[in-house]
This record gives C-alpha cells, sequence and structure tokens, in this order.
C-alpha cells in the first residue's frame, strides 16, 4: 500500500471503453471512424485476438472490446464534448442514429444518442 503521504494527480482520462457485440469490428468501423471521423489505432496483438477495435480523436480514445453475453449500456455512457454540436447531431440523424435533445444541463446544450448497438453516448456544447 502506497505511503499515505504519497501525493498524486488525477490526469485526464486515458480511455473509455464500451462493450460490443462479437463480429461487430466493421460495424465500429463505420460509425466511429466513418461517421465520427476518428482514427482507428492498432491494436497490441495479444488484445487484438480478443476481438474489438479502438478509435482515437478530439483527445477521446474509445475502447470497443467485445463482451459476451452483450448487452448495451443504455444508462452509463460517456459524455463527450464537442465543438459544433448541431452539426454533428445533423449528421448523426442523418445516418438514421437517434438524437434525442435534453436542455436540464445548465451552460450546456447536448444531446444522446447511441453506437449501433445501443450503447448510450452523450454529446454537449457548452454555451460559454
Amino acid at each position: 500500500m502506497p505511503d499515505a503521504a504519497t501525493t498524486f494527480e488525477l490526469q485526464p482520462l486515458h480511455h473509455v471503453q464500451l462493450a460490443v457485440p462479437r463480429g461487430a469490428e466493421d460495424a465500429c468501423r463505420a460509425f466511429w471512424g466513418g461517421l465520427l471521423g476518428m482514427t482507428e489505432l492498432t491494436k497490441p496483438p495479444v488484445l487484438a485476438a480478443r476481438g474489438g477495435c479502438w478509435f482515437r480523436g478530439g483527445g477521446l480514445e474509445v475502447h470497443l472490446g467485445v463482451e459476451e453475453p452483450f448487452a448495451p449500456a443504455t444508462k452509463a455512457h460517456p459524455g463527450v464534448r464537442v465543438r459544433g454540436l448541431r452539426a454533428l447531431a445533423d449528421r448523426l440523424a442523418s445516418a438514421g442514429a437517434p438524437v434525442t435533445w435534453d436542455d436540464e444541463f445548465p451552460g450546456h446544450d447536448r444531446f444522446y444518442s447511441a453506437d449501433p448497438f445501443g450503447n448510450r453516448l452523450e454529446f454537449l456544447e457548452s454555451r460559454a
């Protein structure tokens, strides 16, 4: 156990992991890479053998990992800060993704959406 006097500093998140069903990599690439414009990362070989894929963009890293049995996260979710929130909402809606606006977070515009597997996603932009 570390010494109680040791100091530490929390830093920005390294990544967020979301579960996906087995064989979902092409749909992940279409959504996270194609629709959201993130760059796919090369997974370490030992992890690549498990399936899934990783993406990075705008300071955000998302790891999509195979989970069996799969159940989408319909409550827990990442909150992703965006510039150009309305343009993103239009892009997602045009692709058939759900867009549900919510005005209950003071100082922010935000909406909820979902990835192709039903994992909840929040996108928000500060009004300041």
